[in-house]
């Protein structure tokens, strides 16, 4: 299903890549192959050709909530461990990330307004607290939380990514090139740094509270889209 972006080009991963992605990236890969986005039904019927028009847009809406505001989890990770030896994999990523929040603008303006649905006021609470609980997760003082939160972003993006793309193309607007790094730089960085039992698992725990957020939208979204169909 996740969809690699290089200039034109693009190629669906089958699940030996996939599985091939989670092992060169360490532990942390194999942890966002496990619960990452990809890994939930709901994404995958949202990227089915069958799925309702109003329910990608429902997700886009959500992905901008989420992740459309600057900074983000990169730019907060950037900015407190970019004197370690993650901080050229972190500018690219930060670089990376400015180019898909664009992206997720202009695509959020093209599906239209956010589809009205049942409990609206408590989705918006709902959002806030995600993107709330992310920014104090990518701005925590223990080395290693944030660099694994953005790790958790990058490695689980290109599952969102094949969402967005699928409304892009259902939206009738072009699908800008991807631009984050690729796990083989991500395991080249993970490489480079002198892990401590203690930094390890706080990495681990950056990425696991970030895919836990992931999962949580898909949750909301994949909700809302049953009340929108119950009424």
């Amino acid at each position: 299903m996740i969809r690699w972006h290089h200039g034109r080009d693009s190629r669906i991963l089958n699940s030996a890549e996939r599985a091939s992605m989670a092992v060169s990236a360490g532990g942390l890969g194999s942890l966002v192959g496990l619960d990452g986005s990809d890994s939930l039904a709901h994404v995958h019927r949202l990227c089915g050709y069958q799925s309702p028009m109003v329910d990608l847009a429902d997700a886009v809406h959500g992905i901008c909530a989420v992740h459309g505001a600057h900074p983000g989890i990169v730019d907060h990770a950037l900015a407190r461990d970019g004197g370690s030896p993650a901080a050229e994999w972190l500018a690219r990523a930060a670089t990376g990330f400015a180019v898909e929040r664009t992206y997720i603008a202009t695509l959020t303006a093209s599906v239209g307004p956010l589809p009205s649905t049942p409990g609206q006021a408590e989705t918006e609470a709902a959002l806030v607290t995600q993107r709330h609980a992310l920014d104090m997760l990518a701005c925590s003082d223990r080395f290693g939380v944030s660099l694994g939160a953005a790790v958790a972003l990058v490695l689980d993006w290109p599952a969102i990514r094949t969402l967005l793309d699928h409304a892009a193309e259902r939206s009738g607007i072009a699908c800008d090139a991807m631009l984050l790094p690729r796990p083989a730089a991500t395991n080249a960085m993970l490489g480079a740094l002198a892990l401590t039992p203690a930094i390890d698992r706080a990495m681990k725990f950056g990425t696991q509270q970030v895919l836990a957020q992931h999962r949580a939208l898909w949750q909301l979204l994949e909700a809302r889209a049953e009340a929108r169909g119950a009424r």
